[in-house]
């Protein structure tokens, strides 16, 4: 059995920061939009019912994250998924979330104050 090795602070810190920007619902939201392909600013918006100025502010953040790319065709600006591992995260956290929301379903399930025959 290998002793786990020390992990530097750096390291830490920007593991922590890639999983910061999936902390926000609307960043959710984008990348749910996103697995269709490439879309631009207004697509965006209009999918997530938001303003134009909040989609930007979390594409920034996605891209700077290298979640995200981005690329401009004349005064439009499309963006992509940069790396489809991301989904794959996403999947893993939503199929836990859903095995404890059924186990949770199955305890009140058990739980009864009817009487029994």
């Amino acid at each position: 059995m290998n002793p786990t090795k020390p992990v530097s602070s750096e390291v830490v810190q920007q593991v922590a920061e890639y999983f910061s920007v999936l902390g926000e619902p609307m960043r959710l939201k984008i990348l749910n939009v996103l697995r269709d392909g490439e879309k631009c600013v207004q697509d965006l918006v209009e999918a997530t019912d938001t303003s134009q100025a909040n989609v930007s502010k979390h594409l920034k953040v996605m891209v700077q994250a290298g979640i995200l790319h981005r690329r401009s065709k004349g005064t439009l600006a499309y963006y992509s998924v940069e790396d489809d591992l991301i989904f794959e995260l996403c999947s893993l956290v939503c199929d836990r979330l859903a095995n404890r929301i059924e186990q949770q379903a199955r305890h009140f399930r058990a739980f009864s104050f009817a009487e029994k025959r």
